[in-house]
């Protein structure tokens, strides 16, 4: 970067852009960010994803209408399902339980394909 440059920078950032005539080129926000390609040419990344757009919430209701409490309780043996369950209490324990939420996704992942299964 040339020193000149340089100058302008610390000039701008010590005195801010007011003082020293120096005013940043206008960018309207409301612009989609030109990244050089189309908007219909980005890679769609979660479009084969079941568990896109899903709830956790979602998932822990589908379950429990699917299942009951206590056939998942013995599908995944976690206290919140056995022990006086609730939606409520179930959330607050798989959001902080990684180990557990992936085994609740799994289980929503194979209530889908055994539900898939039985309508063809």
């Amino acid at each position: 970067m040339p020193l000149f440059i340089f100058n302008i920078i610390y000039i701008v950032e010590y005195y801010g852009a007011d003082d020293c005539g120096y005013s940043p080129p206008m960018v309207d926000p409301n612009a989609p960010a030109d990244d050089g390609q189309p908007p219909a040419a980005q890679p769609a990344t979660q479009a084969r994803n079941p568990l896109h757009g899903i709830t956790l919430e979602a998932m822990l209701v589908a379950l429990e209408a699917h299942y009951g409490w206590f056939r998942l309780s013995e599908q995944i043996p976690i206290r919140c399902f056995a022990i006086d369950p609730s939606v409520k209490s179930s959330l607050a324990f798989l959001r902080k339980t990684p180990w557990a939420r992936a085994k609740v996704e799994s289980l929503y992942l194979f209530m889908l394909r055994e539900q898939k299964r039985g309508r063809r």
